[in-house]
């Protein structure tokens, strides 16, 4: 049973699970999110690197193609945990985010250090919206009225942020789901929401009320993987999706905002951790996300792209396999679906 209090949970209704006490989702025999004096211990540390106010990147905007058919995988880096994907006919986004802050202000929060790999206008036709969690780095809700107003979409999440999307975007097609779920697209595509080691919350109030996740997305050409916001958590839940899967084509896999490690650990892993993931889960090749668009730890905004270096290197694994993807970066992804 997870540790802490019961109460109200104003976006979800449900039996107990493995992962749910009947009030409050939690991590399998993982760790709970920090208490707030750690919060301020680390916020008073004065350990934070200073990012540069602007960092453009070395990729210009991106204009998709309106669609990859068959086995084709274009992958177009957005920013942050945002990503294209486009294959089998379909155009998928990962957590969207086109807004200037990840924040439930306007004027103050992370800001923007680069343009959106993709202007919003540039966008193709969006079939299908996955949302991870309830973070604001991860689900924005002006984004999310943009792509309603402008895409139809269906979005894909975990139980409970239906709840809080629906209430801010009257009308989005919304299906809400536990771990271990199916979802059939059609076309031979399905989307499997599967176990991520993180936590969920928009204020002080509704802790891990919502459930968190990652997604994999079985395709004709192959299995994807799509991490979410994740803690290594001994590397549990990438065993258990190379166990279930087999093995993937393509894995997006967060690689920042880790720092300091004693607070971190349980809700981000770092570079090093990312690598032995895809390892673990059986990927042939991946892209690092989660890093260089917004500041939200210590850590300085280039290390991540040089720690994910070497450990590539220390595991004898070739650059090529695991890139750092920076906005406007676009990979045709190979047709392998392990090495």
């Amino acid at each position: 049973m997870a540790a802490g209090k019961k109460a109200a949970n104003r976006y979800y209704s449900g039996p107990p699970s493995d992962h749910f006490d009947g009030s409050l989702f939690f991590n399998p025999g993982g760790q709970l999110p920090g208490r707030f004096t750690d919060l301020l211990k680390w916020q008073f540390s004065g350990q934070r690197s200073k990012w540069p106010a602007t960092n453009p990147s070395p990729f210009p905007q991106a204009k998709p193609a309106e669609r990859v058919e068959g086995s084709g995988l274009n992958v177009t880096m957005v920013g942050h945990s945002t990503l294209l994907i486009q294959t089998a006919g379909l155009n998928i986004l990962t957590d969207p985010v086109w807004s200037q802050r990840t924040s439930p202000f306007s004027f103050a929060g992370p800001k923007r250090i680069n343009p959106p790999g993709i202007a919003f206008a540039d966008l193709p036709p969006i079939d299908l919206v996955l949302v991870s969690h309830n973070h604001y780095d991860h689900l924005d809700l002006a984004t999310l009225k943009q792509l309603k107003a402008s895409h139809e979409p269906t979005v894909i999440t975990p139980l409970g942020n239906d709840v809080l999307i629906g209430g801010a975007v009257p009308g989005m097609r919304l299906a809400a789901h536990d771990w271990g779920d199916r979802v059939d697209i059609g076309n031979g595509v399905i989307v499997h929401v599967e176990p991520a080691h993180h936590w969920s919350a928009r204020g002080a109030r509704d802790r891990r009320m919502a459930l968190w996740a990652g997604f994999v997305v079985e395709t004709p050409g192959g299995k994807i993987y799509f991490a979410g916001d994740t803690g290594f958590h001994d590397g549990i839940n990438y065993r258990l999706m190379a166990h279930k899967h087999g093995g993937f084509r393509f894995a997006i896999l967060p690689i920042g905002a880790y720092e300091p490690r004693w607070f971190m650990a349980p809700q981000h892993q770092n570079p090093e951790e990312a690598v032995q993931g895809m390892k673990l889960c059986n990927a042939a090749f991946a892209a690092g996300c989660h890093w260089g668009t917004f500041q939200l730890t210590d850590e300085p905004i280039d290390e991540p792209v040089r720690k994910l270096a070497e450990a590539l290197d220390a595991e004898g694994l070739p650059q090529e396999r695991f890139r750092a993807m920076r906005p406007g970066e676009v990979w045709d992804v190979p047709n392998s679906t392990s090495r």
